[in-house]
């Protein structure tokens, strides 16, 4: 379970970052203004999501991954917050499915976490 647990994680992450670079407009949208350098922070999510990603598939490095994801989705938390506080940041989506987004994060958190522990039955690698 847990393997399927990694390679879906793996994929969720490495498409997400691919997204940063093909739709970068949809990120831009919920950067919090007090935060400089918009597109190119966008890029540096979306790389470090792609990394990160594609890192979790390579057992040596599934540990470092696991817990560098867990430091970004902390790091990406302001951007849900603003996109809350402003009403969705010009997404027209209802109220509770951004209150469910900010709290969305913690699981996602705490899947990563998941992955930070080694599981020698997983050792060989995820794919």
């Amino acid at each position: 379970m847990k393997k399927i647990s990694l390679v879906i994680m793996a994929l969720f992450y490495i498409f997400a970052g691919a997204n940063h670079f093909r739709d970068p407009d949809f990120y831009m949208r919920i950067m919090p203004p007090y935060l400089p350098w918009h597109l190119v922070l966008v890029y540096i999510s979306g790389a470090a999501e792609l990394i990160l990603g594609a890192a979790l598939l390579v057992p040596k490095l599934r540990q470092w991954a696991a817990w560098g994801i867990v430091l970004l989705l902390f790091a990406v938390y302001p951007a849900n917050i603003y996109q809350y506080q402003v009403g969705g940041a010009g997404f027209d989506v209802p109220h509770w499915v951004l209150i469910v987004r900010l709290f969305l994060q913690l699981p996602l958190i705490a899947w990563a976490y998941y992955h930070t522990r080694p599981d020698p039955d997983i050792l060989e690698p995820a794919l």
